[in-house]
Parts: C-alpha cells; sequence; structure tokens
C-alpha cells in the first residue's frame, strides 16, 4: 500500500479520498485553501449508488443523523398547471436503496469526522499553485513551499490545478444557462419529494433538508450571455422573481419567500483525456466536471474515490490506468443524459410539449415500475459489491 499520499481539495471526493487512503493505512495530508473547512449553504441530493459509497464508510447513520430527508419520490410538474406530470416512486427501489436529501454543509462535516479519524492531517489555507507528476510527485503551494508524496489526488474541483498539469488547457463553453440556488423556511409543508417545475426555457427543483425545516431552490433559465463562471455570485431574489413571474403555486409561493440568492452560469467542460500521470490521479470534477441536471455531481465522485482506492489496493500505483479505464465506462453516459434533461425540462408551448408531458404522464400512471425502472443503469449500479 502507498505511504503517503496528498489530497488537493477539501470537498466531498477529497475528504472521502483522504478518509478511504488513510483507511487503507497510508500517511495522508489534504490541501484546503480556504481558511476553514466549509461549504457554501446548499442541498445536493445523494442517490442509490453514491449511498453506498457511504455505507460502506459507515457513515450512512451519521448521514442520516445530520439531518437527511430520504426521499419518497421526483415529481415532474407544470409551471402553471396544478398536479403532477409524471412522477418517479423512489419507494420503489427496494433492496434497501435508499434516496437522501442533504445539506452539503452537513456531508462535509460528516466526511470531516470520518477524515480524522483515519489519521488525515488537514491544512487549511493551503491554496496550491502547481501540481507535477514524478517519483515522487510534488505539490508547489502559493506561499512557496513544496510538499511532496508518492501519490497526488486533485480533488480541486471544476478548475483544478491537478487536470491542467495533466491536459492541455480547454476553454468551457457557456450552455446558454443560468442557474440560481436558494434556501427558505419550510412553511409550506414541502413534502419529502424533488419537484421539478417545468416551464418554456426554465425550471425549479425544490426539495426539502435538515429534517424537513428548510427547503432547497434551484432555477434554471435560458440566457445568451453570461460573463464569470462559478456559483458563488450574489443575486438578486426581485430579480429571481422578476425571470419566474409567470410561474404559479407551490414554485410561486417559494419564489416569493427567497431572501439571499446566489447565481451562476453553467459552463460545459469536456471530460479530461488524461486522468492520471506518475504519481498524479484526477478525481469528480477535476476529471469529468458534470452539469447538475442529474443531481450526479457528489455521487460520481464518491464512485470515484472508491475505485480509486480499489485499484490501488489491487496494483498499487499501477492500478491507476484501470481506474480510468472503469470510470470512462460509465461516466460519459451520466454525462450525456444529465445535459438532456435540461431541454426536456425547457420544452416550449406546442405539439412536442404536449405530447412528451403526456406520454410521462400516461407511463407514471399506468407503469410506475417502469418509469423507475429507466434508471436502473444509475441507481442500481455499486461499486462497492465486489468489495
Amino acid at each position: 500500500m502507498l505511504r503517503n499520499v496528498i489530497v488537493v481539495g477539501g470537498g466531498i471526493a477529497g475528504l472521502a479520498a483522504a478518509t478511504l487512503l488513510g483507511r487503507a493505512g497510508a500517511s495522508v495530508t489534504l490541501l484546503e485553501r480556504a481558511p476553514v473547512l466549509r461549504e457554501v449553504g446548499a442541498g445536493i441530493q445523494i442517490s442509490p449508488n453514491g449511498l453506498a459509497v457511504l455505507r460502506a464508510m459507515g457513515l450512512e447513520t451519521p448521514l442520516q443523523q445530520s439531518g437527511a430527508v430520504q426521499a419518497q419520490a421526483v415529481c415532474l410538474c407544470d409551471y402553471k398547471r396544478p398536479g403532477e406530470v409524471a412522477r418517479l416512486d423512489l419507494t420503489r427501489l427496494g433492496n434497501d436503496q435508499k434516496y437522501y436529501f442533504v445539506h452539503r454543509a452537513d456531508v462535509l462535516t460528516v466526511l470531516v469526522n470520518a477524515a480524522r479519524q483515519a489519521g488525515v492531517q488537514i491544512m487549511t489555507n493551503a491554496a496550491v499553485k502547481a501540481i507535477s507528476s514524478g517519483a515522487p510527485a510534488s505539490v508547489e503551494l502559493m506561499d512557496g513551499s513544496c510538499l511532496r508524496a508518492e501519490l497526488v489526488v486533485a480533488a480541486d474541483g471544476v478548475h483544478s490545478v491537478g487536470r491542467s498539469g495533466l491536459n492541455p488547457t480547454s476553454d468551457p463553453f457557456f450552455t446558454g444557462q443560468v442557474a440560481w440556488r436558494a434556501m427558505v423556511e419550510n412553511t409550506h409543508d414541502v413534502p419529502s419529494e424533488a419537484r421539478v417545475f417545468m416551464g418554456p426555457g426554465r425550471h425549479i427543483v425544490s426539495y426539502p433538508l435538515r429534517h424537513g425545516k428548510l427547503v432547497n431552490i434551484v432555477a434554471v433559465e435560458e440566457r445568451d450571455t453570461w460573463v464569470s463562471e462559478g456559483w458563488d455570485h450574489v443575486g438578486d431574489a426581485d430579480v429571481l422573481r422578476a425571470r419566474f413571474a409567470d410561474f404559479e403555486g407551490p414554485s410561486a409561493a417559494l419564489l416569493d419567500a427567497v431572501g439571499d440568492v446566489s447565481v451562476w452560469g453553467l459552463h460545459r467542460h469536456p471530460i479530461a483525456k488524461t486522468w492520471y500521470n506518475e504519481g498524479v490521479v484526477l478525481v469528480g470534477d477535476a476529471a469529468h466536471p458534470t452539469l447538475p441536471f442529474l443531481a450526479q455531481g457528489a455521487n460520481m465522485a464518491l464512485e470515484d474515490v472508491w475505485v480509486l482506492a480499489q485499484c490501488l489496493k489491487n496494483k498499487g500505483l499501477d492500478g491507476l490506468q484501470a481506474y480510468q479505464n472503469i470510470r470512462m465506462a460509465r461516466v460519459p453516459r451520466v454525462l450525456k443524459v444529465a445535459d438532456g434533461n435540461a431541454r426536456n425540462y425547457h420544452l416550449r408551448p406546442g405539439p412536442m410539449r404536449s405530447v412528451a408531458h403526456l406520454g410521462l404522464k400516461t407511463l407514471s400512471k399506468l407503469a410506475p415500475g417502469v418509469m423507475l425502472g429507466k434508471f436502473d443503469w444509475l441507481y442500481r449500479h455499486d461499486v462497492t459489491a465486489s468489495r
């Protein structure tokens, strides 16, 4: 097994990787550029495939105790008409599969505790300037210091220093979509469901967090231009409400309650061609940035780090090729489906929208098992099954 590892990035991917490698016996140092380990307040969805990793790590119970809400359904709704267009009944998952809505900060807390228990040394205020492959690999910090290890795991997100060191620079393109994110008190009895309110060129997703006390809101609209990438830009709640002024019913009531809101432009980055080189490997968004329309960003990162840890356990650094091969057999399909969901949610009024919604409603009512079965390839995929 590896003697020493550096993990760059203190998000979900980095902390999970550090924990698994620390438990396997490596001396692990995790570098985070922020002064404290934290995440901007937001909700995420942990689907059964991602939960399989957290469960195998013994972290499902702490996740539940943190306030995770077990999801009952994903409901597609019209932006004006009452009722449901379609319902994905998650209670039919069976085999002890579960789907959770969780505050990102709560997941982070669970993983920080696990990492520390695994002996991981966490260094904050540790901004990374460059990562270089080699034997050993090296990490140059902004303060001029340099750290070396047998393996550097680059879990530093969409603007990864590790990725740029392994791959030619690629310019992301603006997808023509802008996302708003907010949280409000659950004063509207929002049930344990993810609701997708579909409108022309726009949609709103809502679901409860922290034992149902809060509601996470993500509103996506199409725009022609956007300047900067990122998801920490301060937005204006009144502008948000104006952009979605024709939405009615529950979604409108949620928007009325919004105070603080962030906004960011959604950009598409290609999957990295090279995920590893001598002593350096990419995981999560550093390797395959994911748009949020299938709720798989965190879940793909969790799958990544489990597969990476197993490949390293079986073959040492020679397992990095197997890691990339295994993940490249799965990740592109997930990203493609996520890309397509936005188009399906944003259909304009007309025959195509009417036929699509009628088909969804019919399938949902007459064959709910078939509806859910269309996601077996995603949710029933368990990277921990062979452990």
